[in-house]
């Protein structure tokens, strides 16, 4: 055979080959669709996993829930994160005696709907017996404290979860997940643990307990947008509402019974919605026609100011009110 013969029965091969083979691409695997988790997934998995990992480390945890939206947000990852069983803690209020009705009531139909046992640490009780003092101010927000480390000894709760994220405040920002209290229920900024590769150390000496933050790096826009994809109810307050309100350092308070207008500041009715609750003496309010959780999001994601620096008087008092107010064993 020629080689131009050869090189003739070589192409005719190669073109029956061609023919008759099945194309490449039915012989290759198919393409394997990329999966990830959207950034409220990864949140709420990262939170989970957090309460998760204290359940299991800790003796005696206890959740602290106010009827606040972060509190509400924190008692449903616990649900989902034991579900279909019941939560296995109780949960505990620290109440100044001027928080917000819808509030309590709130948090009272919470706590049955879900069968949870309730411990209150009351203020009034300790400033009726004389342990606490009224502030010359009227705001009982820093007299929480006391009433909160006594809870926690009497009860010997060694994990307190809370609800504070890193983007609400300067001292909450140095937070650990798992931040240690000694046995006086003092903060101490430097005595913080590395927390590398989501590792957690809850060791702990007899007397100190751990707070757990498990929506740390939560924000108050991925809140809102939880509470939108979860169908989640929260007090009435949160959405815009008429009340009556006075100005007082740049905020709107309410009129009631714990927050009186002086005789320079005129009571006028606005529209108005909270963005957060506590201690109805020094919380304000701020204008808003956000009547639904959509609106809300609109509203909060062209905010420039965390809820706490637009409407909570406490924090103002001075430029390291928080952080003092930690050191001593508050949230």
């Amino acid at each position: 055979m020629t080689i131009t013969e050869t090189d003739d029965v070589d192409e005719t091969t190669r073109r029956t080959t061609a023919d008759t083979a099945p194309e490449t691409s039915t012989l290759a695997p198919p393409a394997r669709a990329e999966r990830r988790l959207s950034q409220l997934d990864w949140l709420e998995s990262e939170s989970i996993h957090i309460i998760r990992e204290v359940v299991a480390e800790f003796e005696r945890p206890v959740l602290l829930f106010s009827g606040g939206k972060d509190s509400v947000v924190m008692l449903h990852l616990a649900v989902k994160a034991f579900w279909p069983a019941p939560v296995p803690f109780p949960v505990m209020h620290v109440d100044t005696g001027h928080n917000f009705p819808e509030v309590l009531a709130f948090r009272d139909a919470t706590v049955d709907r879900l069968g949870l046992r309730l411990e209150v640490a009351s203020v009034q009780d300790y400033i009726d017996d004389g342990r606490l003092s009224e502030r010359a101010d009227g705001t009982r927000n820093p007299l929480q404290t006391l009433p909160l480390l006594d809870a926690i000894t009497g009860h010997k709760f060694d994990a307190v979860f809370g609800g504070a994220r890193r983007d609400e405040e300067k001292a909450r920002a140095k937070e650990r997940v798992l931040s240690l209290r000694d046995e006086f229920g003092q903060w101490d900024p430097r005595n913080q643990r590395p927390e590398l590769w989501n590792l957690y150390n809850g060791r702990h000496r007899p007397g100190e307990h751990v707070r757990a933050f498990p929506i740390s790096n939560w924000t108050e826009l991925d809140i809102w947008r939880y509470i939108e994809r979860e169908n989640i109810e929260l007090p009435s307050l949160y959405y815009a509402h008429d009340r009556e309100v006075f100005e007082r350092d740049g905020m709107l308070l309410s009129v009631g019974p714990y927050s009186q207008p002086r005789d320079d500041e005129p009571v006028v009715t606005e529209q108005v919605r909270y963005r957060t609750v506590g201690d109805m003496s020094c919380t304000g309010a701020v204008e808003s026609d956000a009547t639904d959780v959509a609106a809300v999001i609109t509203e909060v994601a062209a905010t420039r100011i965390t809820e706490r620096g637009a409407t909570r008087a406490d924090d103002r008092i001075s430029e390291a009110a928080m952080e003092d107010r930690k050191k001593v064993g508050y949230f």
